[in-house]
């Protein structure tokens, strides 16, 4: 019978059990994923299992890597966030916790534009670290995220976006997103975005300043095409300002709504 093994099609006896195919292909593995899920105890294989097997402390290869992250997804997931390609204007507080999810999944190819340098203030919320403070964001980020998933894809534009770069930058993403802290700029990419490069969608975030409560944090879809996450009513001001939790829960509602895009399903 045919099963996959870090997600290549192998021929086994019928009757033959994870352990047993754990011994033979790689003893010591000490985490063993079978069809997504971490496995305690022996069990026999049936046809069309997958299995992944995990020596801990090992560094894994481009190929390695790809079959552990494609065995903690739902079958099938991991091939199409694989073939996308995400634009994010902005890498602040939402940018950047939005580029590590995505990169954590897997997503092929990132779009990162933004024309600031890591600032101390920046580190109260954006995944960014103090030997960075100086460095443009989107190089200190394009690092950050090497060091996650060294094999996906990330182009840097170190430049502030305008009406007139958008649609060249961004020509060719899957699935935009808008992730700016000024309610200008936000207004701007959203309007330019969704005029000149039309079909494609476009997640934006609106109202995840302060601590308020986290459930008020919603995703809707605004209109054809465009999705509004956030409580659309807490702005950043004197008195309430940016901090990492619901900043973080905005980015990952973002992050899942682009998510939802790429496999054909409506953010909600």
């Amino acid at each position: 019978m045919d099963i996959y093994l870090n997600e290549k099609k192998l021929t086994v006896a019928p009757g033959t059990s994870i352990f047993e195919l754990r011994d033979r292909n790689k003893p010591g593995a000490d985490v063993v994923i079978f069809n997504g899920f971490p496995l305690a105890a022996d069990r026999s294989l049936s046809e069309g299992d997958r299995v992944v097997l995990i020596r801990r402390g090992e560094q894994p290869s481009a190929e390695d890597l790809e079959a552990l992250m494609a065995s903690r997804h739902t079958p099938g997931v991991h091939r199409r966030i694989k073939q996308g390609t995400v634009g994010i204007a902005g890498a602040g507080g939402l940018g950047s916790a939005i580029a590590v999810a995505l990169a954590r999944i897997g997503v092929g190819h990132l779009v990162v534009a933004d024309f600031d340098v890591v600032e101390p203030s920046n580190l109260n919320r954006q995944q960014y670290f103090v030997d960075q403070i100086g460095h443009p964001k989107v190089l200190a980020l394009r690092d950050n995220l090497a060091r996650i998933n060294p094999f996906i894809k990330v182009t840097t534009h170190n430049r502030r976006l305008t009406p007139q770069n958008i649609p060249e930058l961004f020509a060719e993403v899957d699935v935009m997103v808008e992730a700016f802290d000024a309610p200008d700029q936000k207004a701007m990419l959203t309007e330019t975005f969704l005029c000149l490069v039309p079909g494609k969608p476009l997640v934006a975030a609106s109202g995840m300043a302060g601590c308020g409560p986290s459930n008020t944090v919603t995703t809707r879809r605004a209109a054809t095409n465009f999705y509004l996450v956030g409580d659309e009513t807490t702005a950043a001001r004197p008195g309430e300002g940016l901090m990492a939790p619901r900043v973080g829960i905005a980015a990952h509602h973002q992050a899942n709504a682009v998510l939802r895009l790429l496999l054909g399903e409506t953010p909600a």
